[in-house]
C-alpha cells in the first residue's frame, strides 16, 4: 500500500490562543505563523516529516478571524517538497510550499 499523497484537516483556532494579543486590537485575525504552523503539524503528522528547513514560497491571500472554520490542505511533491493551501469558505487564505528534513 503507497504512502498517502494528500491531507485535509478542518481547523479553528480559538480566540484564547496565546498570539492573538495585539493582533490587531479591535479586530483580531489569526497571524500568518499560526497559519504556517497549522500547514506544518498536518504535513509532519500526515507524511511522517522530520523538522521544517525552509518556505520556499508562501503567499497569504485573505485573513482569517479566529474562531473561524478553515480548511487545510497538504499534498506531497514528487519533488519532495510539500504543497499547502488554507482555504475559508472556499476561497484561498494562504498557500505555498514547505520544504522538510531528517
Amino acid at each position: 500500500m503507497s504512502a498517502p499523497r494528500e491531507a485535509r484537516a478542518t481547523l479553528r483556532v480559538p480566540a484564547e490562543h496565546p498570539a492573538l494579543p495585539g493582533h490587531f486590537p479591535g479586530q483580531p485575525l489569526v497571524p500568518g505563523v499560526v497559519l504556517l504552523e497549522c500547514a506544518v503539524q498536518l504535513a509532519r503528522e500526515a507524511f511522517a516529516l522530520g523538522a521544517l528547513r525552509g518556505v520556499p514560497l508562501l503567499k497569504f491571500v485573505a485573513p482569517i478571524a479566529p474562531e473561524t472554520d478553515f480548511d487545510c490542505v497538504v499534498a506531497a511533491r514528487d519533488d519532495g517538497r510539500v504543497s499547502f493551501c488554507i482555504e475559508r469558505d472556499g476561497q484561498i487564505a494562504a498557500q505555498g510550499s514547505l520544504r522538510f528534513g531528517d
